[in-house]
């Protein structure tokens, strides 16, 4: 099995080359979704989510305002930190239930691992390859405000709470430039589609 990590900055297009791959015949384990998954009800890290920011953060059904709490997190390195210690491991350990399953199905399978915070979870350690989508920041500023209604100083925040993105292209194997068109970021995921699948 060929484990390779992909991540980039906030509103890079990660998911966008994730969706190709998974076209093209990978395996992806999305770490968002994990991350989502990890503090639902009845789950240990709901529980240690709640302790430590409070029932502000939660709506009316009992479930997390995930919009309320990013708000606070990324106002405040402190708080962000605080809910990636109780977030991190949960999602490291269900990561690894996944692999596993995965190997067992498919033991010669390439598995894409879709972690945003790949460096900074140091989770690049042992993989294959490590792939970084790049946008340029204004490309970033524009998509946020637009998709997600963010205000520029708040895009700017959940930007700027981030490794930069001249980093993350230091420690790639692969940078996929998603500035473009889809069809360029096609041809460049489809590029590294072949170079995983050589013997």
């Amino acid at each position: 099995m060929k484990i390779v990590g992909l991540t980039g900055g906030i509103a890079t297009g990660k998911s966008t080359v994730a969706r190709l791959l998974a076209e093209f015949g990978a395996r992806i384990i999305d770490a968002d979704a994990l991350a989502r998954e990890v503090v639902d009800r009845g789950h240990p890290a709901f529980d240690a989510v709640v302790a430590r920011f409070g029932a502000a953060i939660l709506k009316s059904d009992g479930t997390i305002d995930r919009d309320r709490l990013a708000a606070r997190v990324f106002a405040d390195p402190e708080e962000k930190a605080a809910l990636e210690r109780i977030v991190h491991p949960a999602v490291a350990e269900a990561m690894a239930a996944r692999l596993a399953d995965i190997e067992a199905a498919d033991p010669h399978g390439v598995v894409v691992l879709d972690v945003p915070l790949l460096f900074e979870a140091k989770m690049d350690a042992g993989l294959a390859l490590v792939v970084v989508v790049y946008a340029p920041e204004a490309k970033q500023m524009e998509r946020l405000t637009r998709r997600n209604g963010l205000s520029r100083d708040d895009a700017q925040a959940r930007i700027r709470a981030q490794m930069p993105m001249a980093e993350k292209r230091r420690r790639a194997d692969v940078v996929i430039d998603n500035s473009g068109s889809l069809d360029a970021t096609r041809s460049q995921t489809e590029a590294l589609w072949r170079r995983l699948n050589r013997r």
